[in-house]
């Protein structure tokens, strides 16, 4: 007896066909019309799947992205795999996820638009593109065309900057693709959108801008591996702003600066006064305090050029150099750790101090230490590669200290907001392939040596080429990698080398870098005047790579020199640099300064007697007062190391612990004064010239010469207005 193929017979045999013929034509077998996709043209698994499933978060970390998937269906982070997405998809339950027979009822359908119950939820319609464009490539036989399919090489959205006015002010964006053949796409519908600060303005799916309340924001589109953005300003409707008349510009740096404000209709605050100005630049350049002397004769001079000559003298000191080299050994960890011996340590940073005492340019010292080779007591710049487990350590600790990136996610998987791939990283990786140590003739010598090696890409299992983050694959002939590396690193056409050291310079001055974290820079972070940066790395590759002339340009600016602010705005005048940012003083010059002020000295491993906290080379050594407040222990690269947030561990050392007591007790500043017969209104304004850089005010000094009218011993009373003084959120910040 005839009887007619089931249903369930006729997929199974449908999709034998797919998989032995590799082509089906379901609605033929069904008696159709052909459909408006066999018409279409082709739907691209990597070009249009692959987006389709990252804008709907189906491979995020918190989805099918996750590293053992979610509900039984692992998905590749942020589509970096395609191939192995595509093999889950349709090859790893036949029949299940992709319906080749069916195709409007695969599970990968059902699930999306809530026709089954899904962990997810409903992500859109049967009538959106993002359906249709499904159902098409599964009527098109599912199939993956990553080797054939046009890759993408460039995203783009516009507009760069919009500037809103009102609440639920709106802008459209358009997001465009380019292909490697020269294709050009709108991919505004298959992009994923986000906001960096939503309160201000958000952005919807179909890439409409809306504005909420006053102030900025950055949103931005992802599309394959490439994140772009929009920089997007919002006022108050018909607000009444006018920028008023006088406000001058110093140099270059002030006209980027208030061009920004006047976007923002943010007025800066006015220059600081003298006192306020020397005593900032001062810490800021040398790690003191000026003297009640060098303050009193910086004051009364009427000379119109005396800040500029200020700076000059204090470029110029020893001071200066110790405190950046100070800033490069905590960056580039110097400290003495098994398999590092002191000796090492010490060779390393009197190096680094002897290139930063001669002006070497910062490209030729990182040339040397990036190329270096042999034993580390000969070649000190060696020493960098000692404290290094392994080459990926080495790529990833480079590219953060001297790109200002952080590549360590594309080691798993694409960067989720940048545009490092998983190739970008294991390319840059192969530049240290060959780099190897062994123990030399001294027990507590390394030498570092290279040898013939390879680096193989965790998916492809294919050997990877040395490449150039952003570039193209570097001249495989040359016999050490690390040569090219170098030269491409420290050449004028890098995009990446000399904003990132304009950067950390800036951010040295103001507490805040202009993309801060100033070691996370990525298109999601993106800097808060784009146009100031680059003025920055013009200037620095102008001038070979001269910080000091860097310097000098950022501490003669008014930016610079401009008071601090208070109000409803201060906190976006500060960031983008109209008012100067309270910054507490970090652990070293901090204990400094107190040393200076008492009139004493420290003693610290390795050091003659009365060094300063600054000299330290071993990031190894250090005293209780350091770690509380900050020190950086050198065990990474990263900026967050050194730690200049106060906090209540912070206060009550200082309340409490023996550091400012024991200091006030054995300088005896109190005490010599009094011996000498100075009256106390002179020695609380003593006290506070040397602390404050100013004199107390009339009300301070009311109060105080109440105190030593209470009946106290004199001295007692007096040292207690010291310590009080010592403890003061104005004495422990710069400002």
């Amino acid at each position: 007896m005839n009887r007619l193929p089931s249903r369930a017979l006729f997929k199974s045999f449908a999709v034998l066909t797919v998989v032995v013929l590799g082509t089906l034509a379901p609605t033929s077998c069904c008696g159709n019309e052909p459909t408006e996709a066999e018409t279409d043209s082709t739907v691209s698994f990597v070009n249009d799947v692959v987006p389709i499933l990252s804008r709907h978060g189906c491979n995020a970390g918190s989805c099918h992205g996750a590293a053992r998937g979610k509900d039984g269906f692992a998905l590749s982070l942020f589509g970096y795999d395609p191939a192995g997405d595509h093999q889950t998809l349709v090859r790893e339950i036949p029949g299940r996820r992709i319906d080749l027979a069916m195709p409007g009822e695969s599970l990968l359908l059902a699930k999306a638009t809530g026709s089954v119950p899904h962990t997810g939820g409903k992500l859109f319609e049967k009538d959106s593109d993002a359906y249709q464009k499904l159902l098409h490539w599964i009527e098109q036989t599912a199939k993956f065309d990553g080797e054939t399919a046009p890759q993408l090489v460039q995203v783009s959205m516009t507009p760069k900057e919009v500037v809103l006015e009102g609440h639920q002010a709106k802008q459209p964006a358009k997001v465009l693709a380019i292909y490697e053949d020269g294709a050009e796409r709108d991919v505004t519908n298959l992009a994923a959108f986000s906001s960096s600060n939503s309160n201000v303005a958000s952005i919807s799916n179909d890439g409409r801008i809306v504005a909420d309340r006053p102030g900025e924001a950055f949103v931005m589109a992802r599309f394959g591996a490439h994140t772009v953005g929009c920089n997007v300003i919002v006022h108050s409707k018909d607000d009444g702003f006018e920028w008023p008349t006088g406000i001058e510009e110093a140099n270059y740096i002030d006209v980027a600066i208030l061009e920004k404000l006047r976007k923002l209709h943010i007025v800066p605050a006015p220059v600081c006064s003298d006192a306020d100005f020397i005593r900032r630049v001062s810490i800021d350049l040398t790690g003191r305090l000026p003297s009640r002397t060098e303050l009193a004769s910086f004051v009364v001079d009427e000379d119109i050029e005396k800040r500029a000559k200020l700076i000059d003298r204090l470029l110029s000191t020893d001071d200066f150099e110790r405190l950046w080299a100070m800033k490069w050994m905590d960056l580039l960890k110097v400290r003495s750790i098994n398999p590092v011996s002191d000796k090492s340590i010490w060779k390393f940073s009197q190096w680094l101090k002897q290139n930063i005492h001669d002006g070497v340019p910062i490209k030729q010292w990182l040339t040397e230490m990036l190329t270096a080779s042999g034993g580390e007591f000969e070649n000190p710049p060696a020493t960098f590669f000692q404290d290094l487990p392994d080459q990926k350590k080495v790529a990833e600790d480079v590219a953060q200290v001297f790109l200002g990136m952080r590549i360590q996610c594309a080691q798993c998987h694409n960067h989720p907001f940048d545009r490092w791939t998983m190739d970008d990283y294991y390319g840059f990786v192969a530049f240290f392939d060959m780099v190897r140590r062994k123990r030399g003739t001294d027990p507590r010598e390394r030498i570092i040596f290279s040898v013939k090696g390879k680096t193989l890409h965790p998916v492809t299992k294919e050997v990877v080429k040395p490449r150039f983050l952003g570039g193209e694959n570097a001249d495989a002939t040359s016999a050490d990698p690390r040569i090219a590396l170098a030269s491409w690193m420290t050449s004028d056409d890098n995009p990446y080398f000399a904003p990132n050291l304009a950067n950390r310079i800036w951010e040295q001055f103001f507490g805040i870098g202009i993309v801060n974290e100033v070691d996370d820079v990525r298109v999601s972070n993106p800097p808060v005047n784009q146009v100031l940066l680059d003025q920055l790395a013009e200037r620095l590759i102008a001038t070979e790579f001269d910080f000091k002339a860097l310097a000098r340009d950022i501490c003669n600016s008014h930016a610079y020199q401009r008071g601090t602010m208070s109000g409803w705005n201060s906190v976006e005048a500060e960031k983008n640099f109209g008012a100067a940012k309270l910054r507490r003083i970090r652990a070293e010059v901090l204990l400094d300064i107190i040393s200076q002020v008492t009139e004493t000295t420290d003693d610290f491993a390795g050091l003659p007697a009365g060094a300063s906290a600054t000299e330290i080379p071993d990031g190894k050594t250090t005293n209780h007062f350091l770690n509380t407040f900050g020190k950086s222990t050198r065990q990474s690269v990263c900026a967050c190391e050194v730690n200049t947030q106060p906090n209540l561990s912070q206060a009550l050392h200082l309340i409490n612990g023996d550091t400012v007591h024991n200091k006030i007790g054995r300088g005896k500043v109190i005490q010599k004064m009094v011996k000498s017969k100075t009256p106390n209104p002179e020695i609380i304004e003593n006290i506070f010239l040397r602390c404050l850089a100013r004199s107390p005010t009339e009300r301070e000094l009311d109060q105080l010469m109440s105190e030593l009218k209470s009946g106290g011993k004199r001295n007692q009373v007096l040292q207690d207005i010291f310590w009080a003084v010592l403890n003061s959120r104005e004495f422990v910040f710069n400002h």
